[in-house]
C-alpha cells in the first residue's frame, strides 16, 4: 500500500508523543508498504524542529527515515496548485491539510493522519492503527 505520512504522524514519534509506538510498529514495515511525506511536510517538520534548536534531531530524522529506510518525497507543481484550492474550498481545509489532500488525490496514495479534519473529505484518512490492522 502507498502511504503518506501526514505531518503529525512523524511529530508523534520525532516528539515522543503517546503514539509513538504505534506509528514506530507502522514505520518499521517498509516491505509491506511504501511511505511517501509531502515536500510541505518535510519543510514544516524541518521548521519546528530549527525554531526548538533541534537541528540533530532533522538530520537524524533524514537520515533514518528518507535516506536509510527510503521514505519518498512527494510534492505538486505549480501547475496542481489550483487542486490545493478546490480541495480547501470543498472540503474546508487548511492550506497544509489541503495540500496533504491533493497530494494523496494525485498520486493515490492512502493518507495516514491523526487529524479528523481528513475524516469530511472523500478520500478520507486512516489512522497508523488502522493500517496495521489491515
Amino acid at each position: 500500500m502507498k502511504l503518506l505520512i501526514d505531518t503529525n504522524i512523524v511529530l508523534e514519534v520525532i516528539l515522543e508523543q503517546d503514539k509513538s509506538e504505534e506509528v514506530r510498529t507502522l514505520l518499521s514495515k517498509p516491505e509491506e508498504h511504501e511511505f511517501f511525506i509531502t515536500d510541505y511536510a518535510l519543510h514544516s517538520i524541518g521548521l519546528l524542529l530549527f525554531r526548538r534548536k533541534l537541528h540533530h534531531v532533522l538530520r537524524q530524522f533524514l537520515h533514518d527515515m528518507l535516506i536509510n529506510a527510503g521514505m519518498m518525497v512527494a510534492a505538486l507543481p505549480v501547475e496542481d496548485m489550483e487542486t490545493v484550492i478546490v480541495a480547501s474550498e470543498k472540503f474546508t481545509l487548511d492550506f497544509d491539510d489541503a495540500y496533504q489532500y491533493a497530494v494523496a488525490e494525485k498520486y493515490d496514495y492512502t493518507l495516514v493522519s491523526f487529524d479528523s479534519d481528513f475524516d469530511n473529505t472523500k478520500r478520507g484518512r486512516k489512522t497508523p492503527a488502522e493500517v496495521l490492522q489491515g
